[in-house]
């Protein structure tokens, strides 16, 4: 039987007994009903788990931490989803699906054609409870690092975003070899970040074009909204070299599309 895991965001360090957060507390000792002397699992999303024993003192919940566990339970590569809101409760879904698949980074995308739109506190409310349910995901998968969910953004700050990671990654690459030509460096960045822009009328397959890949560390995926990418912000994709790929012969639904190009990505890459 699995031990009950929770997300508790404080230092911790093996050998200590600390006071578990109230959210942690109350949900281990009102909603589980846990008894002292249980044993638990704790992580702070920094990397690793720690086994403790549940403690009650004075009314307040502690962990007695004795055994660090430095596993992450991550992919071998990252995979970062960049997907159009979608409506409803589907991005709940989707969040949560990501993080139990092991997607690195989700940045949510506020396209032309979202029937979702967020702003001022009904965004900053909605970012949290998103938030929460990446939580909760990597406590029941056994994940052990946070899915990296960045705030909801235009398409065009997105693309700005991930350029100027590639040229920071270009930069180190140069730098990590004194032999490194410019040139060859910006070609070996190329090849070990590669964007996907997914298009039911592409004649190119995913499966196809990342077989072709030669040891890629991190694939973006571009997952439009229920209405699909405009033309304009297709072309502009395009335009920051996400290369437009099919999945099947199938149209498949925004809340489906993501997940499954990301559990396809992971298989053929063999980063399970």
């Amino acid at each position: 039987m699995a031990l009950p895991r929770f997300f508790c965001p404080i230092p911790m360090s093996l050998g200590q007994t600390v006071d578990l957060p109230p959210a942690v507390a109350n949900h281990a000792g009102r909603a589980l009903r846990l008894r002292e002397g249980t044993e638990i699992v704790l992580f702070n999303g920094m990397g690793g788990q720690f086994h403790a024993y549940l403690r009650f003192q004075q009314g307040v919940a502690q962990a007695e931490l004795f055994h660090f566990e430095p596993r992450n339970h991550t992919l071998k590569g990252q995979i970062t989803l960049v997907q159009a809101l979608a409506s409803g409760d589907k991005m709940d879904w989707i969040i949560e699906k990501a993080t139990e698949l092991g997607v690195h980074r989700l940045i949510p995308i506020q396209a032309e054609r979202s029937v979702l739109n967020l702003e001022g506190t009904r965004l900053d409310k909605r970012q949290q409870r998103w938030q929460a349910v990446a939580q909760g995901a990597s406590e029941q998968c056994g994940r052990n690092q946070l899915l990296r969910l960045e705030s909801v953004q235009s398409l065009n700050q997105c693309l700005q975003s991930l350029s100027a990671e590639k040229v920071e990654q270009t930069s180190a690459t140069r730098m990590a070899s004194n032999d490194l030509h410019a040139d060859t460096a910006q070609a070996t960045t190329a090849n070990t970040i590669q964007s996907y822009l997914c298009d039911p009328d592409s004649t190119t397959p995913l499966r196809e074009h990342l077989l072709s890949l030669e040891k890629p560390q991190e694939i973006r995926l571009f997952i439009g909204p229920e209405g699909g990418w405009s033309e304009k912000e297709s072309a502009l994709m395009q335009k920051h070299a996400a290369l437009s790929v099919c999945f099947g012969d199938r149209v498949l639904r925004t809340e489906t599309a993501g997940i499954a190009l990301a559990s396809a990505t992971a298989a053929l890459l063999d980063w399970f």
